[in-house]
């Protein structure tokens, strides 16, 4: 599809990563592969943390939540790019676009506010462990995820009602593989993204509030764990915050590179690494940081894969529970 036949209609022209036939459909493979890997592990995490009795801690809990984002987060932006590439068109049709907005938008403040809920977790079980019972109760941390999850919906619906307040204009040839906040304002008319601009710097505002409430609980976490006597002990502390850490800093610093850099007309490799950065990466690898050095989640994988004894005893738990 050209540009020019773009103009007069009322969708959008996903340009992608390459204009080359061949290289779109070996990225198309490669995001195909990698939305299956991710989709795998987040099933996997999701499964185990749901039928094992042994992993229905918070911790696990608020994995299991953030496991339902990656795995929809992925599916978001990545099957509508493989079937675009392999079909050989990038038009993606208004009420697409603005959807893709609302639910990566929604998602991806509900990981972060995950996120931030999962480092205060994390800062109760190992400095405040005698209050541990009491401050992270269930019904506590259903209220919290709720608020997690509300808390998304209201972002995903700020930025798509500004962006359906814009006039877009041009070509409407958007310079990514999915409908990104940023490309989208590049091609609007004049100064009708004002509405855009203040939505952005409010959730840049309350996304600065997470990452100052995160860098406090790691920064009391650390400072507990120093003064254990016990090299096992900071060991095991170490093998579970440190992932989380990592998640949390690569998922800020791609974003936020990702939406303050100014967009150019010329997109560059750069803007498209950033764009698989903050939108694939962290959805695909989280499973596999999260259970890497967690010996009770290997294990529980190992029981799942390798017993029926405990499928078969779960399905039954779950159909007396329900009865």
């Amino acid at each position: 599809m050209t540009a020019r036949n773009i103009t007069t209609m009322s969708g959008f022209l996903l340009m992608g990563f390459s204009d080359n036939h061949e290289l779109q459909v070996l990225q198309a493979l490669l995001f195909l592969v990698t939305y299956l890997l991710g989709t795998a592990g987040n099933f996997i995490i999701i499964t185990i943390t749901t039928l094992d009795p042994k992993l229905q801690s918070p911790m696990y809990y608020f994995l299991k939540h953030l496991s339902i984002l990656d795995l929809s987060s992925l599916s978001v932006t990545v099957p509508q790019y493989v079937y675009s590439s392999l079909a050989q068109s990038g038009y993606i049709s208004f009420g697409q676009c603005v959807m893709q907005v609302f639910f990566f938008t929604a998602l991806a403040w509900t990981e972060m506010a995950i996120l931030t809920v999962m480092s205060y977790d994390r800062y109760v079980a190992i400095c405040l462990p005698l209050h541990y019972e009491v401050i992270m109760s269930p019904r506590k941390c259903t209220w919290a995820v709720a608020a997690v999850w509300l808390s998304g919906s209201i972002t995903g619906t700020l930025y798509t009602a500004s962006i359906l307040s814009i006039r877009f204009c041009g070509d409407k040839i958007i310079h990514q593989f999915f409908c990104d906040v940023p490309q989208l304002l590049k091609i609007s008319c004049s100064n009708d993204y004002v509405g855009v601009q203040k939505v952005s710097t409010f959730m840049t505002l309350l996304a600065f509030a997470c990452f100052m409430g995160i860098a406090f609980s790691y920064g009391q976490i650390f400072s507990t764990v120093l003064r254990i006597p016990s090299a096992e002990s900071q060991t095991k502390v170490f093998s579970t915050c440190l992932p989380h850490l990592f998640v949390v800093s690569f998922f800020l610093s791609t974003g936020i590179c990702a939406y303050l850099k100014p967009t150019s007309d010329s997109p560059t490799a750069l803007d498209f690494i950033l764009s698989i950065f903050y939108t694939v990466l962290p959805p695909t690898l989280n499973p596999v940081i999260y259970s890497l050095r967690n010996e009770s989640f290997k294990g529980a994988v190992k029981k799942l894969l390798l017993s029926e004894e405990f499928i078969g005893k779960n399905y039954i738990c779950s159909v007396v529970r329900a009865c």
